[in-house]
């Protein structure tokens, strides 16, 4: 039987213990932990029975953790990151999200064979541990001829990735947003890669081309800014639907803090609508037909 794609929220990890109690009460079925190039001191082994504790009898379920780093250029990110992987089950997850990492200021090809030497000491750490890796879809700022921290944002970076390191413990982490601000029609995309992404983001984006016409794609102008799924272009109904029909059984979780309407004191109205939103685009909740199998 197809199973329920549940929804969550992301929640900075320094935030967790504080944050996790009134998500839980919102409404949300799992929650994404998420650090950004440090762990603000913050030593996740010990984090594990503190969450699990906060999740005891709720049913909501930590769906991933994230160190969002760049490990081929910060041998610390690489140590951190392992500790993630090794760590992962006392989350009781199997997902780590991150970045593919990049040499900044080079190419997305000049940075290959780092990648390949790093994720694939990782993906063989992530193999014996039963863990999967998904990279995040984001520039962070970059093009391809100048990465920043993450190499992983475009499609045809993602094949070369997979070329260099062939293992099923790499794939993706994957959101329709950082793909509009490239561009790219998000749905062909995940009919094309959905065997290959481990995780979503809840995030969108709404394309103002008529912006683009008017002042190109250089940085003059934010012509495709960041929404909470509700207020943004993306088909979410159709994302289901794609979804359901490649077998994804992983969850979607509402990545907020960026939609430059809904922010500050109205984060979490933004928020509930985006999870009342993709509720209602999945089909609600499961209902057992009512009638005999």
């Amino acid at each position: 039987m197809m199973k329920q794609i549940d929804i969550g929220t992301c929640i900075p990890g320094s935030k967790a213990l504080e944050w996790v109690p009134p998500m839980i009460k919102a409404g949300y079925e799992c929650v994404a932990l998420n650090f950004h190039m440090t762990t603000d001191g913050i030593e996740i082994s010990e984090l594990a029975p503190k969450i699990k504790g906060i999740l005891a009898d709720s049913g909501v379920y930590v769906a991933s953790i994230g160190f969002y780093c760049n490990a081929l250029q910060f041998e610390d990110h690489q140590r951190t990151l392992e500790h993630f992987i090794d760590c992962a089950h006392l989350f009781d997850t199997n997902i780590v999200s991150t970045f593919a990492g990049g040499l900044e200021g080079q190419s997305v090809e000049d940075s290959l064979p780092k990648f390949k030497e790093v994720f694939g000491e990782l993906c063989r750490r992530a193999e014996d541990k039963g863990v999967k890796i998904a990279i995040e879809n984001c520039p962070m700022g970059g093009s391809w001829r100048h990465v920043t921290c993450n190499i992983g944002f475009n499609p045809r970076a993602w094949e070369m990735m997979f070329d260099a390191v062939p293992s099923d413990a790499l794939g993706l982490e994957w959101e329709p947003g950082h793909q509009m601000i490239q561009l790219i029609d998000p749905l062909p995309q995940l009919k094309q890669w959905a065997g290959k992404i481990y995780h979503i983001h809840g995030k969108d984006a709404s394309i103002d081309m008529e912006e683009v016409r008017r002042l190109g794609v250089f940085g003059a102008v934010d012509f495709a800014p960041q929404r909470t799924p509700g207020f943004g272009d993306t088909d979410w109904r159709s994302v289901f639907s794609i979804l359901h029909q490649k077998g994804y059984e992983g969850n979607i979780c509402v990545e907020g803090y960026h939609d430059p309407v809904y922010h500050g004191d109205w984060e979490m109205t933004a928020q509930l609508h985006s999870l009342n939103y993709l509720k209602w685009c999945r089909g609600g909740d499961f209902t057992p037909n009512p009638w005999a199998k």
